[in-house]
């Protein structure tokens, strides 16, 4: 058994040594269920004549008009003389979405099979959102006339819902044109439950020639399959659009690709290492939300499965349909997964921030974090013990580089048992985190979901009945780090007691420090011993439920169980988790990263559209191993990562194990100083990071948007993947070696200034700018205001308390406007009312300042107002709240600085010029 581990692991590193092994992972034309609904699509394409095998039964339509639900049956002609009855429930939804599920009647199907539930998975969206989906009040049902049902809905009934009875189709027009069309090519598939030894007869034409219950895949010849083909599949075509995006996890453009002469993307949560760049292979995380976008309207596609899922896109060029005026290109989607019900949520909307937001709405909005879990964070794979941990931050005061956060991997344990410490290396780690909580340090550690068999944890998992089982009913055991390992079942509710009591006060894992919070890592689940480093698609859990029909879903169980038993751990305090593994509504409760990304140019490229990928997809708290996990990066190249990653919302360094050490000094002059300018511009901006992140947290809006959520009326920024805005900054990192200048594109006609020289540029275009290594190109867009706090300090925690600075970017009309989100950084007193959310705005030579909402009294003020644009400025302003003075001001080459205007942040304020 020792042997089989050490080969198992070899096996892991030295895929690290080179590159992904794609061959562990499945093409669709190895997966049987992608492979049949590919050959289905194929085969009814090239039939003109064909006609759908899915009608609904008129006479079962049901219209409940107090709860916008629309019932009936669709039934599946098999043959002349079998069909299949396919209950369906079609709902109008808040913010004008159409809900659309389509089930599968198992009721009269004789099942021996005690240990697993005969009926199809069809909670996905028990975890996808947030709480019962609100339904509108703003519909009419018109009555069925020729085989059509009509819904007229909206505040200005702006939207109309088609159902088509016969050869069955869901069309959504928009203002009176055709966005969106649901079984558009006829590629609605369901593979009704049958048993292995039943052929011909039960199976349509299309569907005769691939009977097939089990994958080409070699690691995946023991899967038993116990329901056979049970695969649902659609065709979803966004009208008149030719960009789509969105279905994060992978490592390709921001604009998905035409997939018609390639794989398909794949939703499968895996542990993939040193992934490929331009790749649709799958990743750790599944969000299976699509965003489409044209000028005038945006339209969207929620996809609500937990299960094995294929995407194709294919891009066509000539749109025959006479109502779509916008375009004559569409996308034409194909959607399908290894099981469950057919669940589909539409959004239509003018902006595309508006399906992102309309999308939160169900899923849910990114918690608030807490302020330290925005700044520097410190991690590599692994920090040796206590000395090195405390050196680390030592040599960062030293070198006046702030920093919050460090990180421990998995050798901290003892002998890779998750809940202890290796205690020859860390003897007394309360006294290390008390340590770290002085100057405001916060310590984050791996813990991951497989457990070490033969010790106090797994033991509980085992006898408590909390571990993932096997297609008998026995506890499954497969191997991870530390050799042979059980994993706990976290779709059981028991689970998040004894998860919860785990991480209870006064042990020994952190014992009462409140400055620990938690990796969750591996949670796909990975297990070098399964397929595609992964669970047994027969594993069961919690229900009577093959892991088959919720694999996606798992992670995101694992790392809520660890955000309830911090928030019982903690009672007062927003936890921080980082996961790998994540799916829809993971954003309620983590943020995430790109994963094991290497060493090279391109994966700093590609981090940028993976990480905008994910704002879109309602999961802004995103980020990338800064400088690569695998391999040794130049120092250009690590100077350029860490200048990029100041703005990621989640900004962490880490490193491999064999990876040289890289924090920012190492590398020496000038590349620290350039490092250690860049981080301190992140702690500069925190404020208005924070901000960003509440009113993410309200709305469900982005972090950081791509130039087409700013300016979605201008085509040209709808594949622009290399730049972005971050509130009302235009980030244009440098990306590629040797580059001494960029090409940005300004995407309309106000002015941009310079970050640092407040230089102005302007016109729409693109425009070459110097970009030394020490140089960033950022510039601030006219009309915004920017807050601030620029005095240096150790951490975020120790900025508390220090005044702000405002940024004004005066806009072509000399106005500017921007927001300011105060609270205590940690504690959930916020949702009670102590905050301060402030809006500022200048126009007519007037600033002004009103607290729109909260009532907090802070002690800071502003220390200085920036004013970019002004050309001439008096000596003298004139402030006023309840009383007047005059502050004075100091004309700069490019910008005024009004000084210690006095006002006190809690109230409204106003400046005139």
């Amino acid at each position: 058994m020792k042997l089989f581990q050490f080969f198992i692991l070899l096996t892991i590193y030295l895929q690290g040594a080179f590159a992904v092994k794609d061959y562990l992972f499945k093409k669709c034309a190895q997966s049987g269920f992608c492979n049949r609904n590919r050959h289905f699509a194929g085969e009814v394409s090239k039939n003109p004549d064909y006609v759908s095998k899915y009608s609904i039964d008129e006479s079962t339509l049901n219209y409940i008009e107090s709860n916008s639900t629309i019932l009936g049956d669709i039934y599946k002609k098999v043959n002349d003389a079998k069909s299949v009855r396919l209950p369906f429930q079609i709902n109008i939804l808040k913010n004008n979405n159409i809900r659309l599920r389509v089930d599968e009647d198992r009721s009269q199907i004789e099942w021996n099979n005690k240990f697993l539930n005969k009926e199809r998975f069809a909670d996905a969206w028990k975890y996808a959102f947030r709480g019962e989906p609100v339904v509108s009040q703003n519909y009419k049902f018109n009555d069925l006339q020729n085989g059509k049902i009509s819904v007229i809905y909206g505040d200005k009934d702006q939207y109309e819902l088609e159902i088509f009875t016969q050869d069955f189709k869901v069309v959504v027009k928009y203002n009176g044109e055709t966005q969106l069309v649901l079984n558009d090519r006829s590629f609605l598939n369901i593979e009704h439950f049958r048993k292995e030894d039943e052929n011909e007869a039960n199976l349509t034409p299309e569907e005769s020639s691939f009977n097939s219950f089990h994958d080409d895949f070699q690691d995946s010849k023991d899967d038993s399959v116990p329901f056979g083909p049970e695969s649902v599949a659609l065709d979803v075509t966004f009208k008149g659009f030719k960009h789509v995006y969105g279905i994060p996890e992978h490592a390709d453009s921001l604009s998905l690709k035409d997939t018609s002469e390639s794989e398909p993307y794949r939703l499968y949560n895996v542990d993939i290492f040193e992934y490929e760049t331009d790749s649709r292979l799958p990743m750790y995380g599944v969000i299976p939300f699509m965003v489409a976008h044209k000028v005038g309207v945006s339209a969207g596609i929620f996809w609500v499965n937990g299960a094995d899922t294929y995407v194709d896109v294919k891009k066509d060029q000539e749109s025959q349909d006479e109502q779509v005026l916008s375009s004559k290109t569409d996308s034409k989607t194909h959607w399908i997964s290894e099981n469950g019900i057919l669940d589909v949520v539409i959004i239509i909307g003018e902006t595309p921030t508006e399906v992102t937001q309309s999308y939160a709405s169900l899923s849910g909005n990114v918690q608030l974090p807490q302020l330290f879990s925005l700044g520097y964070h410190q991690c590599r794979w692994n920090y040796n013990d206590e000395e090195d941990v405390l050196t680390i931050t030592e040599n960062m005061d030293k070198f006046e580089i702030p920093y919050d956060v460090i990180w421990l991997d998995v050798e901290y344990t003892d002998a890779k048992k998750y809940f202890t410490w290796k205690k020859e290396l860390f003897p007394d780690p309360e006294r290390m985190l008390n340590k770290l909580d002085e100057t405001g340090r916060t310590l984050v550690a791996i813990i991951d979901p497989h457990l070490k068999t033969g010790y106090e944890v797994s033991k509980d998992v085992e006898s408590k009945d909390l571990a993932l089982l096997n297609k008998d009913g026995d506890i499954f055991k497969g191997h991870c780090w530390p050799g042979e390992s059980v994993w706990i079942d976290t779709f059981n509710p028991k689970s998040y007691d004894y998860w919860t009591y785990l991480f209870r006060n006064s042990t020994g894992l952190a014992g009462d420090a409140t400055n620990f919070h938690i990796w969750n890592d591996m949670n796909e689940p990975s297990i070098f011993s399964g397929p595609e480093t992964s669970s047994p698609k027969d594993l069961v859990n919690y229900g009577g439920l093959e892991i088959r029909s919720d694999h996606n879903i798992y992670g995101l169980t694992f790392h809520e169980a660890t955000y309830q038993a911090l928030i019982d751990r903690y009672v007062n305090k927003r936890p921080f988790i980082l996961t790998r593994a994540y799916y829809s509504g993971s954003q309620r409760s983590a943020a995430m990263w790109t994963g094991d990304n290497m060493s090279k140019w391109e994966y700093l490229k590609i981090s940028l559209p993976m990480i905008l990928t994910s704002n879109i997809a309602g999961m802004p708290f995103a980020g990338a191993d800064v400088g690569g996990f695998f391999g040794n990066p130049s120092k250009e190249l690590l100077t350029r990562w860490y200048q990029a990653a100041v703005f990621y919302p989640f900004f962490r360094a880490h490193a491999h194990i064999y990876s040289r050490r890289r924090e920012p000094w190492i590398a020496g002059e000038p590349y620290t100083s350039y490092m250690r300018d860049a981080v301190k511009i992140r702690y500069s901006i925190l404020p208005l990071i924070y901000t960003k992140f509440y009113e993410s947290s309200k709305t469900g809006a982005p972090v950081i948007n791509p130039l087409f959520y700013e300016t979605p009326s201008n085509p040209k920024t709808f594949e622009i993947e290399d730049e972005f805005f971050l509130g009302g900054l235009l980030v244009k990192p440098v990306t590629d070696e040797g580059a001494e200048s960029v090409e940005i594109y300004l995407s309309d006609e106000e002015i941009y200034y310079d970050y640092e020289t407040f230089e102005s540029l302007q016109g729409e275009g693109d425009h070459k700018v110097d970009a030394p290594l020490g140089k960033i190109p950022i510039f601030i867009k006219g009309g915004s205001i920017t807050p601030r706090k620029d005095r240096y300090r150790r951490s975020s925690k120790l900025m508390k308390y220090d005044p702000y600075t405002l940024v004004i970017a005066l806009d072509t009309n000399k106005s500017a406007k921007g927001s300011l989100y105060i609270d205590d950084g940690e504690t959930f007193n916020y949702e009670n009312g102590e905050f301060l959310y402030i809006d500022f705005s200048l126009q007519d030579g007037e600033l002004q300042a009103a607290v729109k909402d909260g009532s907090l009294s802070v002690p800071n003020s502003i220390e200085k107002i920036l004013i970019v644009g002004l050309e001439s400025a008096p000596a003298s302003v004139q402030v006023s709240q309840g009383s007047e003075w005059n502050a004075d001001v100091i004309q700069k080459t490019n910008y005024a600085i009004i000084k210690t205007p006095g006002v006190d942040l809690s109230k409204d304020w106003s400046i005139k010029f």
